[in-house]
């Protein structure tokens, strides 16, 4: 794991496409049992190389009633974005996830951590990768219907403030989503 993190740290694949240089971020470790697979670091993330070091991050960790030090602790919990640097921005907030980091990375990540037992899919990205056929039209859509995905994974919507208005229009997400996923994540690392 060391050596692939190693090479994962010196990565330059994008950097023709990227307005900074390159600066990948990603947690794991063998031993994690919950996995978090979000879209790509923010500016604020790219500047700490501290992966959900930002108000997103501190939403889910609310979602999650998880503390920073249980959220990072590595052997327990792995933070994979679908882009591992930060794209830039653009007219309405950040690029999406640059493309070459998944193929490449992904599947030599998931191989050498053995012990997830559970990926939480955060945004539409992750999910249109992850749940492939079995995705539904709409990200709202596979976050509603959570249940189909589990135990493998669940679903959630981008904890970024700019989506205030969408859990407002989602009750549920906060009455039967919620308490199902802190559930779920408890067991997990169990």
């Amino acid at each position: 794991m060391q050596k692939l993190l190693a090479e994962i740290a010196h990565c330059t694949v994008c950097a023709p496409a990227l307005p900074h240089a390159p600066r990948p971020v990603v947690v794991a470790d063998p031993r994690a049992r919950l996995l978090i697979i979000g879209q790509a670091p923010g500016r604020r993330v790219h500047e700490s190389g501290i992966p959900w070091n930002d108000p997103s991050g501190d939403r889910l960790r609310v979602w999650l009633q998880l503390d920073k030090s249980a959220f990072y602790d590595a052997s327990r919990i792995a933070l994979m974005p679908m882009g591992f640097c930060f794209p830039g921005t653009g007219k309405s907030g950040d690029l999406p996830p640059r493309p070459e980091c998944a193929p490449l990375w992904h599947e030599r990540l998931l191989t050498a951590m053995p012990a997830v037992q559970l990926t939480l899919l955060v945004g539409q990205y992750a999910q249109r990768a992850y749940l492939a056929e079995a995705a539904k039209t709409t990200l709202t859509e596979n976050v509603r219907a959570f249940h189909d995905h589990l135990p493998r994974f669940m679903p959630l919507p981008h904890p970024s403030p700019r989506n205030l208005l969408w859990l407002k229009r989602n009750p549920w997400f906060e009455t039967d989503l919620l308490p199902e996923l802190r559930l779920h994540v408890a067991r997990a690392l169990a």
